[in-house]
């Protein structure tokens, strides 16, 4: 009686575990949750991060310095094949998010960890290579940034907070 009652629960045990796990996969097939916005750790199972410094993902600017209220161009560049990312700008003096993205490619939507479209992320799991996105300074003087990735090469390999250069801010008063 006892092995007749087993094989019945194990398939029960096995259908629940993977529907669990289906939906949890799906959850992040649209982006980036707002558990990552402080750290912009995804919160995959299992995942294995790799050394941002040994990636194939590079973040570059149109301008090495900006103005309040200004518009920098954001490109994100790669050799291989990517999944999900989550973007954001951060203060270099305190590592606050700061700014709103204006414009976003397809594929992509606007995230809001702290403020409206401080943070961008993917909005489906097409593959990605280049994108493109601007962002907007806030009016007010809020010192240099830098722009920082997470990228989510597939459900278990990611590279968290690649960076760009230092984008100065100028017209402090």
């Amino acid at each position: 009686m006892e092995d007749g009652r087993r094989a019945p629960m194990a398939i029960i045990i096995w259908a629940c575990t993977t529907l669990c796990l289906v939906s949890y996969a799906a959850a992040f097939s649209h982006g980036a949750s707002l558990s990552a916005c402080a750290d912009m750790m995804p919160r995959h199972l299992r995942m294995q991060l790799h050394n941002p410094n040994n990636n194939y993902i590079t973040v570059h600017t149109n301008m090495s310095f900006y103005f309040p209220g200004d518009k920098v161009t954001v490109t994100v560049r790669s050799t291989q094949d990517f999944m999900g990312f989550l973007l954001q700008a951060r203060k270099v003096s305190n590592d606050k998010i700061a700014g709103t993205f204006i414009a976003i490619p397809p594929g992509s939507k606007l995230l809001t960890c702290f403020e409206d479209g401080d943070t961008v992320t993917h909005s489906d799991k097409s593959l990605k290579r280049n994108l493109s996105f601007v962002w907007k300074a806030p009016d007010q003087p809020i010192g240099d940034i830098k722009f920082f990735i997470s990228v989510v090469q597939s459900y278990f390999v990611y590279w968290a907070k690649i960076e760009s250069a230092i984008v100065a801010q100028r017209g402090q008063t």
